[in-house]
């Protein structure tokens, strides 16, 4: 598998809440709250002493014990009966800080218009590391989601603990702690949208139990290099077998009614693997055809 970039997406528990280095980058897109969950997906006892890949050592310390949870709350955010969350999971060698820079996902969110809050947890911290942590464990994305809640509440954000809806976006290695997420994470009917970009390495079975199971919508966006295209080959093959409809089409000539109309959606890209997010701003195009409720 090519190294996985990027994926990002969620939260955990705990008091400690701090203001971010650098938060005031995203400040005239609305407020950044990095908070330190006991949910978030690390520290973990699979990865208490590190990791091995490639020969190279990525000891605990530097990689597996940060505990942060990025919470964004988009300028304009209005309170509702309940709170729509996009959870994003960042992949391979990065962390919070460099998902939320490069990929402009705030700027995005705003731009996009969505009444949503995007949460980002910490994985793997500029690790070559797929793994979820904690939220692989059953129950442990719901308890994630509450927690965040919690924070929310306490800081006067929303005044609700009621969830909405949640898109679940991950990026290159965000594949598998997804795929996780909606098999045993608790709250599979709340997860109304799933955005896979040039993730789709494997745990296939898992999206498709869960695409069988609830009335989600699913985007797939894939390269010719990342290392995602076999895969997704053979995903829409064992559709067309079972007679299951679905879309594929090159970026270039995606539509708004196409992210509209369809359930199904596999994107063809150009691009290369560190700028299907963000180089014709595809998060903010898929957010806008997306659940959440307009402002």
């Amino acid at each position: 598998m090519r190294r996985p970039f990027f994926a990002l997406l969620l939260i955990a528990v705990a008091p400690a809440i701090y203001a971010q280095s650098g938060s005031e980058r995203f400040a005239e897109y609305g407020q950044l709250i990095i908070a330190q969950l006991s949910s978030a997906p690390f520290p973990h006892p699979r990865r208490a002493t590190g990791h091995t890949y490639g020969g190279r050592s990525y000891p605990v310390d530097a990689h597996y014990s940060d505990s942060s949870v990025a919470i964004f709350i988009p300028k304009g955010f209005r309170q509702a009966e309940a709170t729509d969350f996009i959870v994003h999971f960042h992949g391979w060698w990065n962390n919070i800080d460099t998902t939320l820079s490069r990929y402009q996902l705030p700027q995005q969110l705003v731009e996009s218009g969505k009444n949503a809050i995007l949460v980002v947890p910490e994985g793997s911290r500029n690790a070559p590391d797929s793994f979820g942590g904690k939220l692989e464990d059953a129950g442990a994305f719901k308890k994630l989601i509450e927690d965040v809640i919690d924070v929310l509440v306490r800081q006067l954000k929303i005044k609700t603990r009621t969830i909405g809806t949640i898109i679940l976006s991950g990026h290159s290695g965000g594949y598998r702690v997804i795929s996780f997420i909606l098999m045993r994470g608790g709250i599979p009917e709340k997860i109304r949208e799933v955005y896979l970009f040039d993730a789709l390495y494997g745990q296939t079975e898992k999206y498709v139990y869960w695409l069988d199971h609830y009335p989600g919508k699913m985007i797939n966006v894939f390269t010719d290099s990342g290392g995602t295209k076999e895969e997704t080959e053979l995903l829409m093959a064992d559709l067309e077998g079972w007679g299951i409809p679905y879309l594929l089409k090159d970026e270039v000539g995606i539509t708004s009614d196409d992210l509209h109309k369809h359930r199904l959606i596999f994107i063809h890209t150009d691009l290369d693997h560190e700028a299907v997010m963000h180089g014709r701003s595809q998060f903010l195009q898929y957010l806008r055809a997306s659940c959440p409720r307009n402002r």
